[in-house]
């Protein structure tokens, strides 16, 4: 019984993964890895430069930035289609995403690599914990995507890759 319940805790987990990953808008900083079944000679792995952009093989450059996994895999596979393989089977993969950025009263405020399904108390961990003067009253997030700054975030506020999170010192 309990290993039909850890087996259950596995395939949820791992499709909540998945959903995540496929919602995820690729930006500068992301690395994907691009294959196509049956064709190792179209495996791309690439870091998404400021343009967005990546260098694929009979197709040149592609724009990916703004893309989820899934529209990606559609751009690449039409652009396959019509002259170079006739049903190409395509999947993108985020192996390495943008990192987010923590300052303020933490201990090493920096660019951490981020992970999908985040919060702030895990960035938080991230960056060493805070220090003593910080306030949990008092986090900021900039969002990169919306460039809107989101007041009282909390410990359990998701965040995103690319994000800006300021932790603000209390009075006393």
């Amino acid at each position: 019984m309990r290993l039909i319940f850890i087996f259950t805790l596995l395939v949820i987990s791992s499709v909540c993964f998945a959903q995540s990953e496929q919602s995820y808008v690729l930006g500068a900083g992301d690395k994907v890895e691009i294959k196509v079944f049956g064709q190792p000679d179209l495996e791309v792995t690439a870091l998404l430069g400021n343009s967005g952009e990546v260098n694929y093989p009979f197709l040149g450059k592609v724009k990916l930035s703004g893309l989820n996994t899934s529209e990606v895999e559609q751009v690449i596979a039409n652009g396959l289609r019509p002259d170079y393989l006739v049903n190409p089977n395509v999947y993108v993969q985020v192996i390495e995403y943008r990192p987010f950025y923590i300052h303020g009263e933490v201990k090493n405020p920096g660019a951490y690599p981020y992970q999908p399904a985040m919060t702030v108390n895990q960035a938080i961990a991230l960056a060493g914990g805070l220090t003593e003067r910080a306030s949990i009253d008092k986090i900021y997030i900039f969002k990169e995507q919306t460039k809107q700054q989101q007041n009282k975030g909390s410990l359990k506020s998701q965040i995103a890759a690319g994000d800006t999170i300021k932790i603000e010192q209390r009075l006393f």
